[in-house]
């Protein structure tokens, strides 16, 4: 259509522009190009309105306009005049000007009220004086009921500053006054610095939404970029848009976040996407954007679009404009409320204040934040009234609010008259007036400088407690907490009693006005640490409501608040005095990480505010911090704070920030993580930003929302301990205890304050957060035994914890007595009911003994137990080995562990003998412990103290009470230097018969076979990582605890089995460390005792637990070192879940046994695998771990036990594979056998496989194998029979699987193809692999793998079953190692089936992809499904065959598709799958389907033909590219040729082109007739000459029409083309070709030639063509023409009209375009939209429904059926069943129903109803199969329902079905074709020779068809040379999704070879970018020689 386009320009001094202006529409149906608004020399001049007609297509309804000072633009569609869109601007276009855009998107509207023709305010007075009234007079059209105005200035003169109080219009031709208070700053430098406001009638808020936007730039090398970077929103739908917003004023540097306030006049959130992008105008453009995050405080709503990618032209896909989509898990929701508040200021003397005010208000539902008031005027002088805007959460009806100030100095008092808040929601009114007229002043009133309205008086007794050093002279504050709300913290300033406030013994006075708290429920209460001796000790607060009797006072007792006494917190939340008072408060955790930038560290005060679900905390500032690193928030560091509060439930948010005081305020917060331990919760708040006046956006507070969560279950514990009243019963050592009860124990928890406790007759109170371990019935509690005195009398311990339990209480009972009613009178009753309450409970355990070392017992540890368990005696005998060095005089410490619990480790002192431990000796020891029932486990260590510390334990024999021994045997080391180097053994109970075995025969075999058994005890090997940082080493020693479900065990991490040097830099430690049973691991505690140069830097630490199955990865990446981070030496890590990996361990033992032969010993590194039945195996495995225990074992004779954990493999071990590296000195090996033993998964007992081998494994001996596969020989079962004996018995294995396979190697006959380098292979079968085999020996060759020879190996191995696969490499050794393999042949001696592997590559590190190492596959499966169509005649009877093409054109051979059980063909609809084994293909590119194409040669003389024939086929869903029938003979007269052609799926078809090219002897062809047969058999019918001189056509090309089952699918027509050459100096005489499309195909090239003139295409002529006979194309889509640019080539087109003589239909495409190579765009080919596809949305549509009833349930009754369309819902259809017309009945039933028009259809409704709206009696169903809904222009939606619908009278008894398939129709295809400019990249590649002179061509192909073949040119310019990126556009119309390209040249000039690198193509309307990846050459002499290629897209 053509669009009437009108600009007025604005009068503005140099207002008017000469450059070119464009001008783009958008519609709701899609983009124009931008178009030229070209008219007479004078446009857009100064005050002038300009008129444009443009021609483009249709676009629907306008939305916006995209683009001199622009006043507005009026667009008119002329095809329906009454649409007339407003566009308003009023703004510059200039890069000056303004705000400096020249590029601006203009919004629409219907409504002429939308565009503000801005007038200026102007007479000849002086206006705008403060306090004066100015009036204007101004003409305008008629603008009905005015809504809004907008007013400005343009900030020019010296005092430009304007303060505007409102502005009155009195609109006289429509008798109204409206009026527009605005009373608000219009400056630079006062308010919020705007000048231009939007003013709402009556309304007092200006009307654009801010969007606060958040850039996060990536922290990779050369991340951040000096371009501009512009933005877009989309809203939902992508209907609205934010237009491109510029973000100025950013810094984009590398690991930053910028943050940018971008106001917009449209509400858009949630946003469906965000367009990111920038102008790659600086140097070093590029930019890596990490996401944005955008906030809308209209919705409440955060979104985050991550991006994590590169916008650079260089970097990954070269894009710099990206679309990002939101990330929804991370979006958050905050809703805000934007409230206008005024506060007057009384008109009394002084009544003014400089202070800073702040306000806080109260509601039903919360209350807001504390909000400073601030702008950039004057604020709360004199008699003034002040407005702020603020942001508050919903808090309901508000209450009450809290204002106050902070200065305290004369001059700072301020008289405050009232407040007024007023609720603008959505323009809602809601008005709150706080009345107050009192002073906030020290000298006034009542001295306080806080006011909350309304208010009452609370007064507060502060009790200061009679300790010595209990008074404070800081500063105190208070808060009392209520019901209904709190007072806020309140200054104590003013005591009514005392003057010296808070001294020792004190009670201090103050009253607090408040409004009415309700309930008080707790006091908050602390003091600012200031001034020395600040220290102070509370000891109670007693609050009242004013006017009550002391007696009602509520008391709430505390104690120190000091940073030096008890926990070291001087801020407290105090509960009413009762019972465990510290067990109510919730402990919060705040680790606050400051980042590692310059300068990040901050010297301000730090407050944080958490916001739970219950509630919010106040504003705390953080004092006093657990880890006391003296300065606080240092670069790097950690600061770890505690605060206790009332519980606030699941953290939401959290509010953080600084008082930006101090010399360095500004503070760069990195993250923040908070720990409540008795939610069990850990939350991470990352924040990685400036929190800086000066940085960013200069906020100092931010909110932080959690981005993940921790689940860490702890509960609240209250221990008291009571000292005795004993001379020295004090003790200055370190005091443990742990806590164990019915379901677990805690970990052992220091008892440690600040104050010094354990004095003599002293009480000391500890919280503790720690598990919940239940009931608890026993305590162990130690100390240390460090510093002076450090004997401890300890009388008493109490736990206290909360439970939840029945509480009685009384109830008042009301009610009215019947009998008297004259008079009602209440009595009250009192009733009890139980309910379920928090209480406290108490565990009481006296103790009343000395912990001394020199006391009673000399023990320092106790075990206190509960009233009713009592203690048990356990004797203990430890047996040290006989050997030599066997004893130790280290200290000896044991934990002895039973199914109630454990004896906690006890250091083993009083022994029988004086020197214990010694060699062969037996000590005994007595320990008392609580019952422990049976015993599991124990462990014992040594603390390697004294000279000669290693210890051989033999074994530890325990009895109790009961006279039950226990036998735990050990046989091993405990030493650093010997056996696995540990010094700590777990040891587990075995049967006593187990330990008799060994008695009887020779003393050595009885440690060998005790191995297995005790491996019940669970090693673990544990990898530890020291991060890569400078220092980050440690010399301390390390331990760590592991922490499982049941149980827990503490490690010294002594030796390392990788490095004798621990814990350097960069290095991973591997240590084993056993454990008994522990459970899953859930966290591990790492640490050192920071001796020598301790500080270390862990990165991670990696388990492997075989017993779980698990191996766990523990992240740390911090510091432990005093010095740094959070200054912790132990640190708690948790496994991270993502990083675990999970597989099934056996242990096994292994025994190795060398041959007792000369040199027969080795020192290589020896491995194992083991192999159970189909292919399951080990991974291999390492015996040794290092260096050591490699010369230490595998001796000459010797027998080698190892026990190692490794994959199940199944019941039966069917071979194992035993090798070694080869390395060391002397590491030929001569092994004898394995014995391998494991456990029987049923019973007791083991069984011992016995491997023999007896041959060496050495590169010197034998073969020269150092690799042996191993067969078993016996197997050996031993079993504990029930009366206690071993049974044991012996089997023989029958011959094993041994298998030969010969494998030939053929060498390529290339040059340079031989190779001198080792050669290894690996074959796979479906049992499993050979593993790798050197192919050394070759039995042809005596010099192998030469040029063109055929080398002979044999491999000896188990049976591989099916060989799938091999894998082979070279080592690239020796002179020329590069090698060209052709194939491998591997025969199969036994079942004699040979396998094929073609290789035809390189292995070589200088060609091809450089490798040395392929793998090649035999045939791999491949799963095909064949999904037919639901056409007619869509099934098939034929044989069907697949061929599927991978990358770089490898393709399967014919995988043929045949059914199974007698099956005849491929059914309608029918789903088959199959399963064909082919070659593999790597990536599968795409699928070819096979027809059969039969050739039938008239029987006429001289019709054979030897020529070229090419053949094209066209159908329903698209055209082949043209093919060449490949044949092998001549086409001979009247013989049938067949072929098998692959061609893209395109049926049905319906028509076939056929050409031939005239070459050969015997060029002329008579052509009966063509068979394709693929799923049907479609006939096409010629019955003529293909030739120059023979029949009446004389031409080359033929085109039939399909004939299916004797139907024609295409008819025969004449088109007549009508051509219309612009009325512009625009006529040609070139030759003009034209291709018209449609339904069916395209007509092939149609030359325009005969015509009705003489002289063609003249100025403004018609000229009309006559094509008859050509094959009818359906409904036409588009057209293409070009013309051969010969004399006078120019041509303006105007348009084309076809006429389909048989449809008599006339198609129209217009094109106003020039096709010169001079004029426009320089094209000569154009191709031309059909117009009459225009989308004729007619209120009704006609809607075609097919329905298919099943055969089981059909039904005589009606049925109805709604259709649910993208824009409306139908009305109900009811489908009628009749006596005369039966429906439903098995078959396809058809409708037509006429309905609004719904758009898309999405869903149906389908029902089932009784004809006469009988009852329905029984179940009676409707079986649907499927319903195919066809609208004619939208196409046919499929609807498989497969369902039974029941008979129902009721209307909303039915079924809905989404739509399955939707068929677009080829209108609605049409339709799509709009014009689109292309850009497409070509780059040469950078090799020698690599440009070309030729003319290069393209032909693009995509969904909606080809381009065409276009040429790529420029002018003046070398194109194509190496190296180079040559840029094109071209236009066309859409092409849809791009399928491939074409790329050819003509081979002309002097250099015609070309190296393509890669193509991309744009798509400029929609942005996406295809690239197309070639590097290949198109070059007659090289390579295949090709110089046209196509290319397929790289996805």
């Amino acid at each position: 259509p053509v669009y009437e386009v009108v600009t007025v320009t604005g009068d503005v001094k140099g207002a008017g522009t000469d450059a070119n202006v464009f001008v783009t529409l958008f519609g709701d149906f899609g983009v124009t190009p931008k178009v030229h608004l070209a008219s007479s020399r004078t446009a857009f001049e100064k005050n002038k309105t300009d008129v444009f007609r443009i021609k483009t297509h249709n676009v629907g309804p306008l939305k916006k306009l995209a683009s001199w000072f622009l006043d507005r633009v009026v667009v008119t569609d002329m095809n329906r005049p009454h649409l007339r869109f407003y566009f308003a601007c009023n703004n510059w276009l200039s890069r000056e000007e303004g705000d400096n855009l020249f590029v601006r998107d203009l919004l629409g509207s219907m409504n002429p009220m939308d565009v503000p023709k801005e007038r200026r305010l102007d007479s000849d007075k002086d206006n705008f004086e403060r306090g004066s009234e100015d009036k204007f007079t101004i003409e305008a059209p008629n603008l009905g009921r005015l809504k809004k105005i907008t007013i400005g200035h343009n900030n020019r003169g010296s005092s430009a500053g304007w303060f505007l109080d409102k502005v009155v219009i009195d609109d006289m031709g429509n008798k109204e006054l409206y009026e527009f208070p605005v009373y608000n700053w219009f400056a630079l430098d006062e308010g919020d610095g705007k000048i231009q406001r939007d003013v709402l009638v009556g309304a007092t808020q200006p009307m654009g939404i801010v969007y606060n936007v958040q850039v996060m730039t990536g922290n990779v090398r050369g991340a951040g970029t000096n371009s501009k970077i512009h933005m877009v929103m989309h809203g939902a739908k992508g209907i609205k848009n934010s237009g491109k917003v510029f973000l100025e004023g950013g810094a984009f540097e590398r690991g930053l976040i910028d943050i940018f306030n971008v106001e917009i006049c449209e509400l858009m959130s949630p946003l469906s996407r965000v367009t990111i992008g920038h102008d790659n105008g600086a140097v070093g453009a590029g930019w890596y954007c990490e996401k944005v995050v955008i906030y809308c405080p209209f919705t409440g709503i955060e979104q985050t679009f991550p991006c994590g990618m590169w916008l650079d032209e260089d970097e990954g896909d070269g894009l710099i404009e990206r679309e990002l989509y939101e990330m929804v898990s991370l979006r958050q929701k905050k809703q805000m409320y934007p409230w206008s508040l005024w506060i007057w200021t009384s008109d009394v003397k002084g009544a003014g204040t400089d202070a800073q005010v702040f306000l806080q208000i109260y509601g039903e539902k919360g209350k807001s934040d504390e909000m400073k008031l601030e702008n950039n005027s004057d604020s709360f002088e004199q008699g003034q009234v002040d407005k702020f805007m603020i942001e508050m959460p919903d808090i309901g009806r508000l209450l009450k609010l809290r204002i106050w100030h902070e200065k305290r100095h004369p001059f700072a008092g301020w008289h405050l008259g009232k407040l007024q808040v007023t609720l603008l929601k959505t323009l809602t009114m809601e008005k709150y007036s706080f009345e107050c007229g009192r002073w906030l002043d020290i000298n006034e009133d009542d001295n306080e400088i806080v006011r909350e309205l309304p208010a009452t008086g609370y007064r507060v007794t502060i009790c200061t407690g009679n300790v010595s050093g209990s008074g404070t002279d800081a500063t105190v504050f208070l808060n009392v907490i209520g019901d209904l709300g709190e007072t806020g913290d309140r200054l104590m300033i003013m005591s009514k009693n005392n003057v010296n406030k808070f001294e020792k013994g004190n009670h201090d006075e103050f009253l607090i006005e408040s409004v009415s708290l309700g309930q008080v429920r707790r006091v908050r209460v602390g003091h600012d640490g200031r001034g020395g001796g600040c220290g102070w000790y509370l000891d109670k607060v007693m609050v009242r409501e004013e006017g009550q009797p002391e007696s009602m006072a509520i008391e709430f007792p505390c104690y120190w608040l000091d940073r030096n006494e008890d926990d070291g917190q001087i801020v407290r939340e105090l509960v009413p005095a009762g019972d465990g008072l510290r067990l109510f408060d919730v402990s919060y955790q705040i680790a606050i990480k400051t980042g590692s930038v310059n300068g990040a560290s901050s010297d301000s005060k730090v407050f944080v505010k958490l916001y739970g679900e219950k509630g919010d905390t106040s504003k705390v500032i953080l004092a006093v911090s657990d880890n006391d690193l003296r300065n606080y928030f240092e670069t790097g560091r950690t600061d770890i704070f505690t605060f206790e509060t009332s519980d606030i439930g699941k953290i939401n948010r959290l509010l953080i920030g600084h008082t930006n005081k101090g010399l360095r305020a500004g503070w760069f917060l990195d993250s923040v993580q908070i720990s409540v331990p008795v939610h069990g919760k850990q939350y991470m708040f990352p924040s990685h930003r400036w929190l800086c006046k000066d940085e960013a956006d200069g906020k100092v507070e931010v909110e932080l929302y959690p981005s993940e969560t921790l689940d860490i279950e702890q509960i609240n514990y209250e221990v008291t301990v009571v000292t005795g009243d004993v001379r020295a019963g004090g003790t200055n050592a370190k005091v443990f205890c742990q806590i164990y009860g019915y379901e677990g124990k805690t970990e052992v928890l220091p008892l440690k304050s600040r104050s010094n406790s354990f004095e003599r007759d002293t009480t000391d109170i500890f919280k503790i957060e720690a598990q919940d371990v239940g009931k608890i019935y026993k305590i162990r509690i130690y100390h240390n035994g460090k510093g002076i005195g450090d004997g401890w009398f300890l009388e008493t311990v109490d736990i206290k914890r909360l439970t939840m339990a029945m509480v009685q209480v009384e109830v008042k009972k009301e009610e009215t007595s019947k009998k008297d009613k004259k008079k009602d009178k209440k009595k009250e009753e009192v009733e009890i009911i139980e309910e379920l309450q928090e209480v406290v409970e108490t565990f009481i355990f006296p103790c009343n003994r000395w912990l001394a070392r020199d006391e009673e017992d000399r023990e320092i540890v106790v075990e206190l137990l509960t009233e009713d368990n009592e203690d048990l005696e356990y004797e203990i005998h430890v047996f040290t080995g006989t050997m030599w060095g066997a004893g130790t005089d280290a200290n000896v410490y044991i934990n002895i562990y039973g199914e109630t619990g454990d004896t906690g480790e006890r250091h083993l002192k009083k022994s029988n003998n004086l020197n214990k431990f010694e060699k062969g000796q037996e000590d005994v020891f007595d320990i008392s412990a609580v019952d422990l029932g049976t015993l599991k486990k124990l462990r014992i260590r040594h603390d390697n103290s004294q000279a000669s510390a290693g210890w051989f334990l033999d074994r530890v024999e325990i009895v109790d009470n009961k006279d039950d021994t226990y036998f735990f045997p050990c046989k091993r080391w405990l030493a650093v230097d010997e056996d696995d180097r540990q010094l700590a053994r777990e040891l587990v109970p075995v049967d006593e018969a187990f330990m008799k075995k060994g008695d009887d025969d020779d003393e050595d075999d009885s440690e060998a076979t005790l191995g297995l058994e005790q491996k019940m005890s669970t090693t673990y090997t544990v990898r530890i990582k020291t991060g890569d940082k400078k220092y980050g080493g440690t010399d301390a020693n390390v331990f760590m605890i592991l922490y499982g479900t049941k149980d827990d065990t503490i490690i010294n991490l002594k030796a390392s089995k990788t490095h004798k040097n621990k814990f350097e830099r960069g290095m991973i430690d591997v240590f084993t460390v056993e454990a008994v049973d522990l459970g899953p691991l859930k966290k591990l505690r790492i640490g050192h005792d920071n001796n020598g140069s301790a500080g270390w830097f862990l990165d991670w630490v990696e388990i492997d637990a075989p017993s779980l199955g698990q191996k766990l990865h523990f992240p740390c990446g911090r510091w432990l070192d005093r010095g740094e981070d959070d200054g912790a030496i132990v640190r708690e890590l948790f496994p991270n879940p993502l990083q675990t990996e999970f597989y099934t361990p056996v242990p096994y033992e292994i025994k190795i046994f060398t041959s007792d032969v000369f040199g027969a010993g080795t020192d290589a590194d020896v491995f194992i695998i083991l192999y159970g039945r189909d292919a399951v195996c080990t991974q291999q495995k390492s015996l040794c771990v290092n260096k050591r225990e490699r010369r230490m074992y595998f001796e000459r004779g010797a027998e080698d036990m190892f026990i190692v954990e490794l994959e199940d493999v199944g019941d039966v071990i069917e071979k194992i594979r035993i090798g070694h590296d080869n390395r060391g000195v002397n590491p030929g090996w001569h092994l004898d056998r394995v014995e391998i033993r494991r456990l029987l998964r049923k019973g007791k007992g083991s069984e011992t496989v016995i491997f023999p081998c007896e041959r060496w494994l050495a590169k010197s001996e034998d073969d020269g194998e150092t690799v042996r596969e191993l067969v078993p020989s016996d197997i050996i079962t031993e079993k504990l029979s029930r009366d206690g004996s071993l049974k044991v018995t012996e089997v023989e294995v029958e011959d094993a699987l041994e298998h030969t396979y010969k494998v030939s190697v053929m060498t390529g006959d290339v040059y340079g193809a031989g190779t001198d380098a080792n050669v290894f292979l690996t074959i796979y079968g479906d049992l499993g692999d050979t593993g790798e085999r050197k192919l050394s020996k070759s039995e042809t060759n005596s010099n192998k793998f030469e040029r063109g020879s055929v080398d002979k190996f044999t491999i000896e191995a188990v049976d591989l079953g099916q060989i799938f696969k091999i894998k082979i490499r070279h080592d690239n050794s020796m002179v020329s190692p590069d090698w060209y393999l052709d194939q491998v042949e591997v025969l199969d001696i036994d079942t004699e089936e040979v396998f094929l592997f073609l290789c035809e590559r390189w292995l070589s590190k200088k060609r091809e992809d450089r490798r040395i190492q392929r793998y090649f596959y035999v045939k791999i499966p491949y799963h095909i499904t064949i999904y037919t169509g639901l056409e007619r005649d869509a099934s098939t009877t034929s044989r069907a065959y697949v061929i599927i093409i991978g990358a770089n054109h490898t393709q399967t051979d014919r995988l043929w598709l045949d059914l199974q059980d007698g099956r005849k063909g491929f059914e309608a609809g029918s789903l088959e799958s199959f399963e064909s084994h082919g070659s593999d293909v790597g990536e599968i590119k795409k699928v070819e389907i096979i027809y059969e194409v039969t050739v039938v040669t008239g029987d006429v003389q001289n019709a054979g033909t030897d020529t070229q024939i090419f053949m094209t086929v066209f159908g329903a869903n698209g055209s082949t590219e043209e093919m060449l029938l490949q044949k092998n003979e001549d086409f001979e007269r009247g013989q049938e040729d067949t072929f098998n052609m692959e061609i893209d799926d395109v049926a049905p078809l319906r028509k076939m082109r056929l050409r031939i090219d005239g070459s050969g002897s015997r060029p002329d062809w008579f052509l009966d007739k063509r068979n394709l047969t693929t799923e049907e058999v479609s006939v096409f019918t010629y019955e003529g000459w293909l030739s120059r001189t023979h029949g009446p056509k004389r031409t080359l090309i033929c085109e039939m029409a399909a004939v299916v089952d004797e139907e024609v699918m295409v008819e025969v027509t004449t088109y007549i083309v009508q051509v219309k050459t612009s009325d512009v100096a625009a006529g040609t005489d070139a030759n003009v070709w034209i291709i018209i499309f449609g339904e069916n195909g395209d007509t092939g090239t149609l030359a325009l030639k005969e015509c009705n003139k003489s002289n063609k295409f003249e100025r403004k002529q018609v000229d009309t063509f006559r094509f008859p006979e050509i094959l009818s194309m359906g409904d036409l889509s588009k057209v293409r023409v070009w013309h051969d640019n010969t004399i006078a080539p120019g041509w303006h087109l105007e348009y084309i009209d076809v006429k389909d003589e048989i449809m008599d239909k006339t198609f129209r495409f217009p094109c106003d375009r020039w096709l010169a190579k001079n004029d426009d765009d320089g094209q000569i080919m154009r191709e031309l939209a059909c117009a009459n596809n225009d989308y004729l949305d007619l209120n009704e549509k006609t809607y075609e429904i097919c329905i298919t009833t099943g055969d089981t349930a059909e039904t005589k009754e009606n049925a109805w059926i709604v259709l649910e369309g993208r824009k409306g819902r139908s009305k109900e259809f009811v489908m009628e069943n009749s006596s005369k017309k039966k429906r439903f009945l098995g078959n396809v039933d058809r409708f037509e129903f006429s309905s609004k028009n719904l758009g898309d259809i999405a869903g149906i409704c389908l029902g089932h109803t009784p004809k006469d709206g009988k009852k329905v009696k029984g179940e009676v169903y409707w079986h649907v199969e499927e319903v195919v809904v066809t609208e004619r222009e939208l196409g046919n939606y499929i609807f498989k329902c497969n369902s039974l619908i029941p008979l129902s009278p009721k209307r909303d008894d039915f079924i809905t079905v989404e739509c399955t398939k939707t068929i677009e129709s080829f209108a609605s295809k049409a339709r799509s074709l709009v014009p689109v400019k292309y850009e497409i990249i070509v780059i040469t590649g950078d090799e020698k020779g690599a440009g070309t002179d030729a003319n290069v061509f393209i032909t693009l192909y995509g969904s909606n068809g080809d381009s065409g073949c276009r040429q790529l040119r420029q002018k003046f310019r070398n194109l194509f040379e190496r190296g180079q990126t040559d840029r094109f556009s071209v236009e066309m119309l859409d092409m849809g999704e791009l399928q491939k390209v074409r790329v050819e040249h003509d081979n002309s000039g002097l250099s015609p070879g070309w190296l393509l690198d890669r193509v991309e193509v744009t798509n400029t309307a929609n942005g996406v970018t295809t690239i197309f990846l070639c590097g290949k050459w198109l070059d007659s002499k090289k390579a295949d020689g090709k110089i046209s290629r196509a290319i397929y897209p790289k996805y």
